[in-house]
């Protein structure tokens, strides 16, 4: 299991740990309408599967039916409804409540959107979570969605000091964060190791200016961390690479708050029906 405290911004964290509640209607599920699973934000726990969810009027997602085993029950501070938080992580979710009528189960579980992440995989379990940073995080999506595995990819800014930065504040160079991915994967189909490796392939480790024709500090070669683990499989790639001769320039950094990029970034070169013009594929690993 993967915490993802570190790299979640004030507002999550604000619902998560702190037990707040988002503004009905203001969150990105509740009128969320794809096949697939409801995850835990904070450590990447199948919750909810898709099919449970409906509309219940209330402004916040609504299921009848948790994956078994995954959400547990407490009295809220309230005194008055039930507290429903992630079984593993203790993250809060939101409040669970019964005999309304809305469903046949006679069951509402009432969830911040902020406490949840979404896949669209119908039978996943688990997800671990990794950030890299290669370049125009455009290209990096473009590659990191062919890996079978791989549920889910967002870009955006890491390893700044401004809260909230806009694309204009990163490439500004003020704001001090780089260009990176976020990547969910399900470890029962693909390792870290193997993510790890395809970075190193699918952009150019050893350039210390940027990538490619972009150069500038946001394009800098970066892979942060969520553990120990990732930390020692990120250090025996990079030292495989340089004992080829390779001068790898790939920074090897503790992985700190995700910003999500503007939408039109996302899936950038999906929607204009083009390539990448400063990444490719280089097998580097026998």
């Amino acid at each position: 299991m993967i915490l993802k405290t570190q790299t979640l911004p004030p507002l999550f964290l604000k619902i998560i740990r702190d037990k707040a509640t988002e503004y009905p209607f203001t969150g990105d599920y509740n009128n969320h309408e794809e096949a697939g699973t409801y995850l835990c934000r904070q450590c990447g726990l199948a919750l909810f599967r898709a099919k449970t969810k409906f509309h219940s009027g209330c402004g916040w997602p609504s299921f009848d039916e948790e994956i078994m085993g995954t959400v547990d029950r407490h009295p809220d501070a309230d005194g008055q409804r039930v507290e429903i938080v992630c079984a593993r992580c203790h993250g809060h979710l939101g409040h669970v409540f019964q005999g309304e009528g809305l469903t046949q189960k006679n069951l509402r579980h009432c969830v911040n959107s902020a406490s949840l992440d979404f896949v669209a995989d119908q039978t996943v379990k688990d997800t671990e979570e990794a950030i890299f940073a290669a370049g125009c995080f455009w290209g990096v999506e473009y590659y990191f969605k062919k890996l079978e595995g791989v549920l889910k990819t967002e870009v955006g800014y890491a390893g700044g000091h401004k809260e909230n930065p806009s694309y204009e504040d990163v490439c500004s160079g003020t704001s001090g964060h780089f260009e990176v991915i976020r990547v969910v994967y399900d470890p029962e189909k693909i390792s870290y190791e193997t993510l790890a490796k395809y970075f190193f392939e699918i952009h150019d480790p050893v350039q210390v200016n940027g990538q490619g024709p972009d150069i500038g500090q946001q394009y800098l070669s970066i892979i942060f961390y969520y553990d120990e683990a990732q930390k020692k499989c990120a250090e025996k790639l990079k030292s495989q690479l340089e004992k080829y001769g390779m001068k790898i320039a790939t920074h090897i950094l503790p992985a700190n708050v995700f910003w999500r990029a503007e939408q039109y970034h996302q899936d950038y070169y999906a929607k204009i029906g083009k390539q990448p013009y400063c990444h490719g594929y280089t097998k580097r690993f026998s």
